[in-house]
């Protein structure tokens, strides 16, 4: 991948802009997500400025999600009983224009997680992000002919661009692969973040967590859900990487990570945006 001159500059530029009109209109975001992610996600979410609800029920959804500025959905820890609700609330975010962004955990770890997701993506998600397995599963729609370690990806990024591109164009959701190069396209355009550090997976929960936050910058501007996508994933791997000069390890990069987002100012995120046409 090349940077062409002025790239960097004009990607931050955007980047910048996503998160401090975050921070102007604290979007509320509602969150049908794992047990794991629920309380990194929400910080997340409030460190970056927005606001999120944690609200899962069914019941509620009908007079909640017209009023939100976006929704999130994690199938994490999916069962029968949540199911019903994720469907209730993206076609009430489908019915009022709201967007939503899905997370595709484990997509083809059980018959039962696949037909879930691509249940949910035929109700018209305006992002997906998962890692290169999840995106391959998808794509694919073939439950056995992938192989995923758990929610971990068996495939590095790169290997995942057509699958991501020909998803794309098959669901007109804009698609996400994360990785060390994070790849994200609407089917034509390609575009990748190279921001991030390696010990963020070894904290469980930051690829919700990031999911999450590219739902509050889709909030912002839904017209352009390549870009929001696009500089969510690098200015949350921005906060990694400037937490990570003074975590000593997972646990404390988690505590410092969700403190680098919160203090990211526009120097740090314009100079330090790495996002590249591929």
């Amino acid at each position: 991948m090349e940077m062409e001159d002025g790239e960097q500059g004009g990607w931050g530029s955007k980047a910048w802009d996503f998160l401090s009109t975050v921070r102007s209109v604290s979007p509320l975001i509602q969150c049908i997500t794992n047990f794991v992610s629920m309380d990194l996600t929400a910080n997340t979410l409030l460190s970056a400025g927005a606001s999120p609800a944690m609200l899962h029920s069914s019941i509620e959804s009908p007079d909640f999600t017209p009023h939100v500025h976006a929704l999130y959905i994690n199938v994490g820890t999916l069962s029968e009983n949540w199911l019903p609700a994720m469907k209730v609330a993206a076609q009430l975010a489908s019915k009022f224009n709201k967007p939503w962004v899905l997370d595709p955990v484990a997509a083809s770890a059980s018959g039962f997680r696949l037909k879930a997701c691509l249940e949910l993506i035929s109700l018209k998600p305006s992002v997906i992000r998962g890692n290169a397995s999840e995106i391959i599963a998808l794509a694919n729609v073939s439950f056995g002919s992938s192989s995923t370690k758990g929610v971990d990806s068996s495939h590095e990024s790169t290997d995942a661009v057509e699958a991501a591109k020909s998803l794309a164009s098959s669901s007109g959701a804009v698609v996400a692969v994360s990785g060390a190069v994070d790849f994200i396209t609407n089917g034509n355009r390609v575009v990748g973040v190279r921001n991030g550090v390696p010990m963020m997976q070894k904290i469980t929960a930051t690829g919700c967590a990031v999911t999450a936050l590219i739902a509050a910058f889709v909030a912002i501007d839904p017209s352009h859900a390549l870009e929001a996508t696009a500089s969510a994933l690098a200015v949350f791997g921005v906060a990694g990487e400037i937490g990570m000069e003074t975590a000593g390890g997972p646990a404390s990069l988690r505590m410092h990570l969700i403190d680098s987002l919160h203090g990211l100012d526009q120097t740090a995120v314009i100079s330090r945006v790495k996002i590249v046409t591929v």
